[in-house]
């Protein structure tokens, strides 16, 4: 792979969130919350795994307090907190390759934060809870190391009233109900990012079915069933179309959850996707959105990034899968959609670099119409028979792992005939539209 202009450093967008000094093995969240009074008492036992000498361990909590700190093997542990982070000092540095375990025990009336790109986090709605944590609102209900890179194995326990449905990041392992409260533990195994872990908490029907192969439990309000039912039913469809695309479906399940409340935007989960009583309409109105939401399941939740710079790798992949299943589902075909967007591309500012738009550009529509261009201009070039095959190659050679640009950039060139540096040079580093043809 060859660039026109350095690489941005991989943590610039966010750098006060996370850390590279340590990875994080696996969350054990047991939070148990009031809904009536939005009151959080709860317990996070993080296990990590140091990467550096540590002498402090550093872990993002915002709004929420740490009362009791306890690092594997001490009696007492420092710590200390700001109003973003929680700073564990062990009485003992802790060498580099060692494993360790932290106990936080945390409360307090859990809301969203503020960021440039709004509020993000854990957030009430009328009646229930929903978590939007994408790129870092997750440590809005739990400490943690938030940097996409660091994925993780998760455990959440949920407690709350008897009369609410809680969902999840993970398969349902027990539910139970005791005095009037509902408890439901969820296990992910699967390596996680912190922003796509998630809890939904409303007053749900859950309706499970097996749909393209796949296990899928649809969780709506009763009073929006025949919506839901009828926008959803083209979900085992789109699993196979993806599937066929892009190989198999990468978790043991897929969850969809539809609010009682109107959201802006769908909400994206691992293995979940979130959507408000704004985007069923009964008549198929968010078929689009339906399948971006699925497809970031391949291209986002498995396939993660390493860095926010690229996020092109996951909003320009499930853009584009918008336009495959049109085509496959008899709509406009990829190529009608890729010459539309390039052509309203075209009468848009050129100032935007795909592979580094900045982070106030990071969800700028260009990123993700750009990206799907790129993909389509690559197809082109590449044939469909080429270009599918490096798509599936791509999902299986990362699987639960993270990428960055150049490892996709470096698997296209073992599927073209001739170098693509100085095509990918003019997509994702220049700022001047390219032609969609050679």
């Amino acid at each position: 792979m060859s660039g026109s202009s350095p690489a941005p450093a991989p943590h610039a967008y966010l750098p006060r969130s996370g850390t590279d000094d340590y990875a994080v093995v696996s969350y054990d969240l047991a939070l148990d919350y009031r809904v009536a009074t939005n009151r959080l008492d709860a317990t996070a036992v993080i296990t990590g795994r140091a990467r550096t000498r540590l002498t402090a361990i550093v872990l993002d909590l915002v709004h929420l307090r740490a009362k009791k700190v306890r690092l594997s093997g001490e009696k007492r542990t420092k710590h200390t907190q700001n109003q973003t982070h929680l700073r564990i000092t062990p009485a003992a540095a802790i060498p580099e390759g060692a494993e360790f375990v932290v106990e936080i025990a945390y409360d307090g009336s859990p809301v969203p934060r503020r960021t440039r790109w709004g509020a993000l986090g854990w957030e009430e709605l009328s009646d229930g809870v929903i978590t939007a944590s994408q790129p870092s609102g997750a440590p809005s209900w739990f400490p943690c190391n938030d940097r996409p890179s660091d994925k993780a194995a998760y455990r959440i326990r949920v407690t709350t009233e008897q009369a609410y449905t809680v969902l999840a990041t993970g398969e349902l392992v027990e539910h139970s109900v005791s005095a009037g409260r509902g408890t439901w533990v969820f296990e992910r195994e699967e390596p996680t990012a912190t922003y796509l872990a998630a809890v939904q908490i409303g007053r749900y029907t859950l309706e499970p079915r097996r749909t393209g192969g796949v296990e899928v439990v649809l969780a709506y309000p009763p009073a929006l069933a025949r919506r839901v039912l009828a926008d959803f039913a083209p979900l085992a469809r789109m699993l196979e179309c993806f599937q066929d695309r892009f190989g198999p479906y990468p978790f043991p399940s897929y969850t969809v959850v539809v609010t009682e409340d109107p959201l802006e935007i769908p909400l994206e989960a691992q293995a979940m996707a979130t959507f408000g009583a704004s985007h069923v309409d009964g008549r198929g109105g968010s078929e689009r959105l339906i399948a971006h939401e699925l497809a970031h399941q391949w291209f986002g939740n498995s396939v993660g990034l390493a860095a926010w710079h690229d996020i092109w790798l996951n909003e320009g992949f499930a853009c584009y899968a918008e336009w495959i299943w049109s085509e496959a589902s008899g709509g406009p075909s990829a190529n009608a959609l890729a010459r539309t967007h390039h052509a309203l591309l075209r009468v848009t500012a050129h100032d935007l670099v795909l592979a580094d738009p900045g982070p106030d550009a990071m969800f700028d529509d260009r990123v993700y119409k750009r990206g799907a261009c790129t993909l389509h201009a690559l197809r082109l070039r590449l044939g469909d028979d080429r270009f599918y095959d490096l798509l599936r190659a791509w999902c299986a050679e990362h699987r639960f792992g993270t990428v960055e640009s150049s490892d996709f950039e470096d698997l296209a060139a073992r599927y073209a005939d001739e170098p693509l540096d100085a095509f990918f040079d003019a997509w994702l580093r220049g700022t001047r539209l390219p032609s969609l043809t050679a």
